[in-house]
């Protein structure tokens, strides 16, 4: 079966999609952007894939892409066009080739236009496609720089994505306006800037007076993409917290390990989040645990230090992910919460004041 996830960066307006074959857990992800690369670890990881390779579409000039982060701390390998001419990828992708990932794959097609190394990747059963920037939803990329060519794309997508089954789902790798995803056969028929009757040269007067303003990473995106999203460190905002062993989920929480915390309990503030007849109950608490329920939560933020990590704790760790929240709103960074509350911590046989045996 085939696992897909489309993702995305409200910053840039970008989809990434994430693609696996749950049968082996092979899995690719295409257009990566580099601030969202611990959402999408922690996604892989909790699906349990293996990630083989990142493909970029093109070269992107609104985001620097993720695949070199991602290559670094997952293993995978860099895959874009040749005609890109990006430096530091594992493979140069050519018109006809197949990314294979378990039984599946996808076939790339060149779709140049907005940048000369663009490409679309068709799903092997053409249920799908990945459009990248060249056709979007009810639009187009632009074509007035990175050599792009009004006339290659018009070209491209009519002999590379219209003649796939109008059925075929067709996923862009961005949209404005809150659109998901479209067909070959809405496109072909409704698209305003190529579709119906519209000629090349209705399509290519189009384009040449959009008069968009240019991106505005660019600057900052191409060069950096030329590269494969290549830096000589980490980030300061993808750098991991120092102050314990820490786990990112899917959710956006960090989690703590509970053998940790046992261990260091004195040097955190652990926030009980439970109501106080639970933190009186047969649970227990963890030594040191301070009570602040979760309805309080916010309205006592003063009380906790801000210089002391806090790990918040509740039965089963619900209310106090919730918390981790709350506490991060009210500027708090170095938060976690222990995953599975005091249920794991007891069934792990951890440390407790005043629980019943």
């Amino acid at each position: 079966m085939l696992i897909f996830r489309q993702l995305f960066d409200q910053q840039s307006s970008t989809y990434t999609y994430l693609l696996a074959d749950s049968a082996t857990g092979d899995a690719v992800l295409v257009d990566p952007v580099f601030e969202q690369v611990r959402r999408d670890m922690a996604l892989i990881e909790e699906l349990r894939l293996r990630l083989l390779y990142t493909i970029d579409t093109h070269v992107h000039a609104d985001h620097v892409t993720g695949a070199w982060l991602l290559k670094r701390r997952m293993g995978s390998q860099i895959a874009i066009s040749a005609a890109s001419g990006a430096q530091g990828a594992d493979r140069y992708l050519q018109h006809g080739d197949r990314c294979v990932f378990g039984s599946r794959h996808l076939e790339v097609r060149a779709t140049p236009g907005h940048t000369n190394g663009c490409i679309t990747l068709v799903l092997d059963d053409e249920r799908m496609a990945l459009t990248g920037d060249c056709l979007l939803i009810r639009g187009t990329g632009r074509t007035d720089f990175q050599r792009g060519d009004a006339h290659a794309m018009f070209q491209a997508i009519h002999l590379q994505i219209f003649t796939l089954p109008e059925t075929c789902l067709l996923y862009p790798a961005h949209d404005y306006r809150g659109l998901t995803v479209t067909s070959v056969g809405e496109e072909r028929r409704f698209n305003p800037r190529l579709g119906g009757q519209l000629s090349e040269g209705d399509f290519t007067g189009y384009m040449t007076n959009l008069r968009l303003p240019h991106p505005r990473q660019i600057d900052v995106a191409v060069p950096a993409n030329l590269k494969c999203g290549a830096a000589t460190e980490d980030p300061a905002q993808l750098a991991d917290p120092g102050w314990a062993p820490l786990t990112y989920t899917f959710a956006g929480i960090w989690e703590i390990h509970p053998q940790w915390l046992e261990e260091n309990y004195h040097s955190v503030q652990i926030v009980d989040v439970r109501e106080p007849d639970e933190f009186e109950g047969p649970l227990g608490r963890i030594p040191e645990a301070r009570l602040i329920s979760l309805g309080d939560l916010a309205g006592r933020v003063s009380e906790l230090a801000q210089d002391r990590p806090i790990v918040t704790v509740c039965r089963a760790g619900g209310r106090s992910a919730q918390a981790t929240v709350i506490l991060r709103q009210a500027g708090f960074e170095a938060v976690a919460n222990l995953a599975g509350g005091m249920l794991r911590w007891r069934a792990e046989g951890r440390v407790v004041e005043n629980g019943s045996s």
